[in-house]
């Protein structure tokens, strides 16, 4: 069983209600975050039906529901809290997720999350100032991170200089595993360009 969320008896409860007004035999809850790792990441709470899980989620049996958890979004709901705060107006369920966007990460974590961390804890912070930010689009066989620039880097003059001292510095020393860098716009790789 995954310690990874904790849902309070009142949200329990207040979700219990909610399912049994569904009147569907054996539904339960599904919690997973929409584009975990990033600075995007939403977590999401929805109904489950019989059939509507996902073969590779986690199941939680609660006292009083049961919960499936998407496995992707796992290491990032650690720590995670579900309450229910009862008020006058009949209360807010609310989901704090403090490793959404950013998991804990450590020598075993895939690659492709490493990168993540470092790029959202270390190099976006730094290129905010100028509007930008870097994204990881693909991580090849090779272990060579594909990189998107967005926002003022993109069509910047700078980027390359950025790209290959301060980015490609900062994850190779953090990351030994990868093999190199690569801007998805550097057209000198033509195996998989596309041209617009």
């Amino acid at each position: 069983m995954s310690d990874s969320i904790q849902i309070s008896d009142s949200a329990q409860d207040y979700l219990a209600e909610l399912l049994a007004k569904q009147n569907v035999e054996g539904i339960a809850v599904r919690i997973f975050i929409t584009q975990p790792g990033t600075p995007y990441a939403e977590t999401c709470l929805a109904y489950c039906r019989p059939g509507e899980e996902e073969p590779s989620d986690e199941r939680l049996e609660l006292e009083k529901i049961a919960v499936y958890l998407d496995k992707n979004s796992v290491p990032f709901l650690e720590e995670a809290v579900v309450d229910f705060n009862a008020d006058r107006m009949g209360g807010q369920l609310t989901i704090k997720a403090p490793n959404a966007k950013m998991p804990k990460v450590n020598a075993d974590s895939p690659i492709e999350d490493q990168v993540n961390y470092v790029l959202y804890s270390e190099i976006n912070p730094g290129l905010a100032a100028h509007g930008g930010e870097v994204r990881l689009v693909q991580l090849t066989e090779e272990q060579v991170a594909v990189l998107s620039f967005g926002g003022g880097c993109q069509g910047c003059a700078a980027v390359d200089i950025t790209l290959k001292d301060g980015v490609e510095k900062t994850l190779m020393e953090r990351i030994p595993e990868l093999s190199g860098i690569r801007d998805v716009t550097d057209h000198t790789d033509t195996t998989n360009a596309y041209y617009r």
